[in-house]
């Protein structure tokens, strides 16, 4: 198959226009805990503006502006829409450059294969378009035809894509497809030079099917950050170690083996009986900081210092994501970032 050199999915580390947040309220599965978890969605905003513009799709604004208190409102963007639940990473669009022209893939969000309602989530993008939200120049491409989250991919900006087989692969996402003809589909939309498919890698409590952002995540174009388990009793010990000789056997597009930088397995969190998919992979890059999950670990300050090596241009800030996690996810699933040239 030959390339499209025109489409460009760029990486999380390009210059960015803004951030997306979708705003929990007492209607979404975050109602048992609202009050616990507004506070972490307050601190992710309030490091986002201090640094880019921030979107916030809401329910109520009189009602987040309360929660969110004293900040530069001129650098939010609000708009009020219905909404099932939070996850932005996973409902909101890809941003892509066609010919270098800003583009936003609306993609079908089902609820992670069917397991929750989505309906009124796989329409904030279209809606957000329709609002004006972006500046002319950006245009809208529908390809709902096809199941996707955000979460579930990682481009380096060179046409290497990063994902596990076993979301693709999971049921009710794209069943009327094969796999060969889901990789074809995917090297067509994001004008890809090749497809990196980890087959191993699962987090306990993840209801993603595995997506990528819970398990290696792209730094710059020849280093991945990965989750590393070294305890042989923890029940990820297997599953984790074969993800990372996959790693190993990687090749940057020069033919040379990736850096591969060792994230700590984040301390065994539980909730409810249920082990939760606590991972410091799940970290946010934004205009000039790194925004990382933190559980309440010491494991937290050995993952920023990791990181801080990773990113030594960026400030890496570490917020307590403990509320997010147990409704199984973290930072980077309820955020979506926008590049330079996409927000008005």
């Amino acid at each position: 198959m030959k390339r499209n050199t025109s489409i460009l999915l760029p990486p999380e580390w390009y210059p960015q226009s803004a951030v997306q947040l979708t705003w929990p309220h007492e209607d979404t599965d975050w109602r048992p805990i609202l009050e616990e978890v507004i506070p972490c969605f307050a601190a992710i905003a309030k490091a986002v503006i201090l640094r880019e513009k921030l979107i916030i799709v809401c329910r109520d604004i009189e009602t987040v502006k309360r929660q969110l208190g004293d900040v530069d409102y001129g650098k939010v963007i609000f708009r009020t829409l219905p909404t099932n639940d939070t996850w932005a990473r996973d409902h909101g669009p890809v941003s892509v450059f066609e010919g270098g022209h800003p583009c936003l893939y609306d993609f079908q969000f089902n609820g992670w294969g069917l397991k929750y309602p989505a309906n009124l989530d796989n329409v904030i993008t279209v809606e957000l378009y329709s609002e004006l939200v972006f500046p002319g120049r950006v245009k809208y491409r529908s390809h709902l035809d096809f199941v996707l989250e955000g979460g579930s991919i990682e481009s380096d900006g060179k046409g290497t894509l990063l994902t596990t087989e076993s979301c693709f692969r999971a049921p009710n996402r794209n069943d009327n497809l094969y796999f060969e003809e889901i990789d074809d589909r995917l090297k067509k939309l994001f004008g890809l030079r090749r497809i990196l498919w980890l087959s191993h890698g699962q987090l306990a409590g993840d209801d993603t099917d595995g997506h990528i952002d819970t398990l290696a995540r792209f730094c710059n174009e020849e280093t991945i950050a990965y989750v590393a388990c070294t305890d042989e009793t923890d029940e990820h010990y297997g599953e984790l170690k074969a993800m990372e000789k996959e790693l190993e056997e990687f090749r940057t597009l020069s033919g040379k083996p990736y850096r591969l930088v060792a994230l700590p397995m984040a301390d065994k969190v539980v909730w409810n009986g249920e082990r939760l998919p606590a991972t410091y992979a799940n970290f946010l890059i934004i205009n000039g900081a790194v925004l990382l999950p933190f559980y309440g670990s010491p494991r937290d300050e050995e993952a920023r210092a990791v990181l801080q090596e990773v990113f030594p241009d960026r400030e890496v800030i570490g917020i307590d994501c403990l509320p997010l996690i147990k409704q199984h996810g973290s930072l980077h699933c309820v955020t979506m970032q926008y590049p330079e040239g996409f927000v008005i």
